[in-house]
């Protein structure tokens, strides 16, 4: 099984995979920790890490800060390719109920220009609390979906929204319309806790599906499906975890978290995401090929 943790910053931690194929070849974008050696503007960040067979990978870059919205951080990335271009979606970090989303696009995968308008999306009505965070991104006829995460007001839940920007256009702040007046996707279930985040896009059989993060990190978190017609109204498949945590003793045994979800260009789709067997002081990266188990209509995995 591939596991990858980056060693740049602190041993073995990496976090909130994204995943992408451009100029064939397969790059990983996920969260790195502070340096936490006391520099100025010590803040999470994203790094990079290239593949040619999706299981063996080598770091190559990390993002440098840019602007004041970045200052305390930035991490969790969602990435999708569009018209040759990787586009990241992110979101600041340490800002409580202001962290928003922001928007990066590159032609080569590793340098990125921002965009102007920057943070682009926050969320907004009375059933959160203003944040925006864990982006991912599908498109959707001539639509691009973001989905997020966010909070209640009284910051103890964490709730999904979406929102919906024209593929024409630069992705900005004025572009983006919110298309839910409540969480589309909150916690129910015994194992989600108070917790559903980290929403993961893919399809199967035309139709758009979501791995999520049931409970906060280390609690554990699981991961959980759910199935959509139209993206904004949404059916769990079923009320257990799809990929639970592993038993004591395992890599993952302290949760199976933040997923993403990688189509690749035969139309296979890989399961990404994150875990830790010491209550996060380490963090894998790891992936599982999604496979389908039609008569339960349930995904299964592949090493």
């Amino acid at each position: 099984m591939m596991r990858y943790a980056d060693n740049s910053r602190r041993p073995n931690f990496s976090k909130d995979p994204a995943v992408v194929r451009l100029h064939g070849r397969y790059l990983l974008y996920y969260s790195i920790p502070p340096h936490g050696d006391g520099r100025t503007d010590d803040g999470w960040g994203i790094g990079v890490a290239e593949s040619h067979d999706l299981d063996n990978w080598q770091p190559i870059a990390a993002l440098s800060p840019f602007g004041l919205y970045e200052k305390k951080g930035f991490c969790a990335p969602g990435a999708i390719v569009l018209n040759g271009r990787v586009h990241l979606f992110y979101q600041t970090y340490g800002n409580g109920r202001h962290d928003a989303i922001c928007h990066a696009s590159s032609s080569d995968g590793v340098t990125f220009e921002r965009n102007p308008g920057n943070p682009v999306f926050k969320a907004s009505g009375n059933w959160n609390c203003g944040r925006a965070i864990d982006a991912d991104v599908v498109v959707n006829g001539d639509q691009l979906l973001l989905y997020w995460a966010t909070r209640d007001p009284d910051f103890k839940q964490q709730l999904i929204g979406v929102a919906a920007a024209p593929l024409s256009s630069s992705f900005g702040p004025n572009d983006w319309q919110q298309l839910c007046d409540q969480s589309i996707l909150r916690p129910e279930l015994p194992w989600e806790g108070d917790c559903i985040e980290g929403p993961a896009l893919f399809r199967h059989n035309g139709v758009l599906h979501m791995f999520y993060a049931g409970a906060y990190n280390n609690w554990p978190q699981q991961i959980g499906c759910a199935r959509s017609l139209d993206g904004v109204h949404w059916q769990r498949l079923s009320d257990k975890p799809v990929l639970p945590n592993g038993a004591p003793g395992t890599w993952n045994a302290c949760e199976s978290g933040h997923p993403f979800a990688f189509t690749d260009d035969d139309g296979s789709v890989h399961l990404f995401f994150q875990g830790n067997n010491d209550m996060g002081k380490t963090w894998f990266i790891s992936r599982l090929r999604v496979l389908w188990d039609e008569d339960k209509d349930l995904p299964r995995f592949q090493l």
